[in-house]
Formats: C-alpha cells, structure tokens, sequence
C-alpha cells in the first residue's frame, strides 16, 4: 500500500491511499462471503457457489464494489494509526480508482486552542442589592396570586379578568375569530392591537362594541402590516380580584407558612439576595467567557465549521417540521434561499464552535471534570427541587444520550466557574452554580389570561421575576 500525505494546514491532512491486490485479498474474499448468500447461481444451491464462479458471473468489478464499504474505512484506520493521526470528525472520502482501489481522504484534525491570558481579564461586578421596592413587589405579587377571581358587577377597569368574544377583519378578510377567550386589559399592552384594551375600559357586561385600529408596520404578520382592522368586541364577564391583608394570617397561607409578616419578608429579602448573587456570576461567567474567545487563537478545519453550519440548519429544520412546514415553505416565507441563509448562520456556527472549543480545552488544562458521586448528587438536587420522584427523573435520564447531555451541562457549570475564579485570582475546586442559562460543552408572547390560584405558592419564580426587575430611580 503506497500512502501520500499532504499537511499543509495544522488542522487538516489530505491522505492519498494506493492499495495492491495483496491489500484488497481480505476484503474481496469478505465481499464475496457477502455476496454468494444473495446471488442465484445456476446449478449450485444459495451460498455454496466457489468464489472463482461468483467472480466469472459478476464481474471482479462487483467484489470490489460491495467490498468498498468496509475496505475503504477499516484501511483509512489503519493509515491514521500508522501516521499516528486523530480526527476530529468523520473525514471526506473520494475514490480515485477502482482497479486497483486508491482513494483520497481529507481528514480534519484537532483544532489548535491557544487560551489567552485570563489574569489579563477584567471583569465588572455590580454590587449586589436588594432594596425595599423589590420585597414590597414581591408581596404584591403573592399578594395578588393568593385572591380568588370574583364576578365584578361594575363597568370594565384595567387589570380585570375578562371573557370576551372578538372578531377582527382586515381588507374584507377575516383575521381574528375568538370566542370566549380570557384577557386582562391592560393600558400598555400591545396584544392584540396596540391600544385594544383603551376600547375596552368602561364596557360593562354584555355590552358590545366596534371600533377600528391599524395594524403597526412592525407586526409579525407582514401581510397586515400598517392596515386598519375593524373589530367587533363583545363582554361575557368581568371578574376583579379583591385582595387580602398583609398581614401574619397571609402570611401563614404562603408557602409552607411563615410565623409572621416579618419572617416572609424576612425570607423573600434572602431569596432576592440569592437570587442577585446567582445572576452576578452568571452574568460575570459570560463577561469572562466573551473575554476569553476574544483574546484567545483557535484554528480549525473549514470542515468542521460547515459541519457546525449543518447542525444549526438541521436544528432549525427540526423546529420548521414541528409547526408542519417545510425547509422550503420557511425559506419562502423569509425570503431567502438555501445558500444565503446557510451563509447567514456562519457567525452563530463560528461562535459556538469556538466557545466548545475554549471551554473543552480549559475543562483539559484543568483537569475539571464530573465525577459519577457529583452526578447523582445533582440528580438527588433535581428529584429535592422538582418535587418528582427519583425513579421519574431516572426515567428521563435513562438514555445515554440524556444522561450524556446532563452531565455535559454539569461540567460546563463546573467549567465556567473555574474560569471566573482564575479571573480573579480565586482558588478552589468548581463547585456547581445554579443551573439557569448554562453554555454547554456538548454542542443556547404570550396573552393575558387567567392566573391559576394553585400556583400562589410559587414564591421562587416571583423571585426570579421580581429580582430580574431594574429598580426605578428615587426622585430628588
């Protein structure tokens, strides 16, 4: 076998392969073996007809054809053992000759990642705090979860629960038909018209009314863009909520129950703070992270990055089949054209190849990885948080695949934790973050309607909205 290689690139070798009858002999008698169970020879019973007979009736052509498909690999493995070679993916095949077979293999090898220098690194931190507005926003919220909605025999006023039937048409065209839907008016929301709910403030039950309103240039549906729709509205109910005290019976109802207003303001103020921690090193791991891609050098083969463009767009092909389109009806409807949109997806494919690639060679450089101990620790955390039980989430994660996935999120935390740390100067083992807005290693509207009363015990989601909430500047 006569092998010529070309590294002209570090991150790519051409492998041109000439094998001899000698090296074919395995593989053609392998094919043959394949072949004889398939083929009707005359006068000899299926697979016993000798490989000179099977030769003479196909064609030694038809050995090497059916042999290709094992030959070709298995010789490509043994020429990257013997040049000592790793790919990083699948290589590109093309075959030159069949008689005797040769071949020419791109093959794509392992990016070079030069980390910059993360001492060199600043990064920014806020400093943490809670202020009285974001616990007295909280309270409001539980205040406002924990009431019933109660039939209001009053004209309509924002922040009511109404049921309403709605009929919209635009150039003589039906375009909204809703019966009995639930929406709550208020004075900046935009759905379904921009100043829809200003129409409805002061109706009364049973009342209908029509009224006309254009269609902003901007709406997600072009063909309506900037067009008046007359609407026909019609009030079913309206129901108001009227709101508990605040007081220590409140709250002993929140939750598992607290002894006094003091304590569950007391506990909100801990969950803000935690809540405002978590974000500031979420916040300071992506800083870091965007830092370290734009200090630091990493080449890799042009094949590797198509192969990252074609994981997007079988991603976002994924996601067009499961609103029952298809790649070319989406295309359309964008205006755009294979070509131009897979050049659209270069950057994305760009950085996120390069973000798998820093963070796959600091979790190296580190030594970091996830230990099975740590794994189940973080699927008894999931089972204690999610309120399921151990053998539910056993079940999700019974693939590998899934388990694969949970367990690259994990070191991924892991990963970016250790790159804040050495920012600034800190040291220690990786301890896991809270799981929110993670970067993997592995591979990153809605209508007013009624809230459910079941779900006012949701104290840590109103956290999370309340705390993600800018404060409003105090007047001088």
């Amino acid at each position: 076998m006569n092998v010529t290689k070309d590294s002209a690139s570090p991150t790519e070798v051409t492998l041109s392969v000439e094998m001899t009858p000698e090296d074919e002999e395995p593989f053609i008698t392998r094919s043959y073996r394949r072949l004889v169970s398939r083929v009707k020879i005359p006068g000899f019973r299926p697979g016993k007809a000798p490989r000179s007979i099977v030769e003479s009736q196909l064609g030694r052509g038809a050995l090497v054809q059916e042999a290709l498909e094992f030959m070709v690999p298995e010789t490509l493995d043994k020429v990257l053992r013997d040049e000592n070679l790793q790919a990083f993916m699948e290589p590109q095949l093309e075959i030159l000759e069949m008689e005797p077979v040769s071949f020419k293999a791109i093959v794509p090898l392992e990016p070079v990642v030069e980390l910059g220098d993360m001492t060199s690194i600043q990064l920014e931190r806020q400093p943490v705090e809670v202020t009285d507005e974001q616990v007295d926003g909280l309270l409001e919220r539980l205040q406002f979860d924990a009431a019933p909605w109660e039939p209001a025999d009053r004209p309509v006023k924002f922040g009511d629960l109404l049921t309403l039937n709605v009929h919209g048409v635009i150039d003589g065209e039906d375009a909204i038909n809703d019966e009995g839907i639930d929406f709550i008016p208020q004075l900046e929301n935009p759905s379904p018209i921009p100043g829809f709910s200003i129409y409805l403030e002061g109706m009364t039950e049973g009342q209908k009314k029509e009224f006309t309103l254009t269609i902003p240039e901007d709406h997600g549906q072009e063909q309506y863009a900037g067009k008046e729709c007359r609407l026909d509205v019609e009030v079913l109910s309206i129901k108001e909520k009227n709101l508990p005290e605040l007081d220590d019976e409140f709250a002993k109802g929140v939750r598992d129950g607290y002894e006094s207003m003091e304590a569950l303001t007391s506990f909100l103020r801990q969950q803000l703070t935690d809540h405002a921690e978590h974000a500031s090193n979420r916040q300071a791991e992506q800083d870091g992270l965007e830092k370290l891609l734009e200090i630091s050098t990493i080449q890799a083969s042009d094949m590797i990055y198509e192969r990252e463009i074609d994981s997007l767009y079988e991603e976002r092909e994924r996601s067009v089949r499961n609103q029952r389109l298809d790649m070319d009806t989406y295309l359309s409807y964008i205006g755009k054209t294979e070509e131009e949109w897979r050049e659209q997806l270069k950057p994305q494919a760009e950085q996120r190849l390069h973000t798998f690639l820093v963070l796959r060679k600091l979790a190296r450089d580190e030594e970091i990885d996830v230990e099975p101990e740590e794994l189940q620790a973080e699927i008894e955390t999931m089972v204690a948080d999610s309120g399921e039980s151990q053998a539910a989430i056993r079940q999700a994660l019974s693939s590998e695949g899934a388990l694969d996935s949970f367990r690259s999120s994990l070191l991924s935390r892991k990963v970016m934790q250790r790159l804040v740390e050495i920012i600034e100067g800190r040291s220690g083992s990786a301890e896991s973050s809270d799981e929110d807005e993670s970067t993997e290693i592995d591979q990153v509207e809605s209508d007013s309607t009624e809230p459910d009363p079941s779900e006012s015990n949701q104290t840590e989601e109103e956290v999370a909205a309340v705390a993600d909430e800018e404060p409003e500047p105090e007047a001088d």
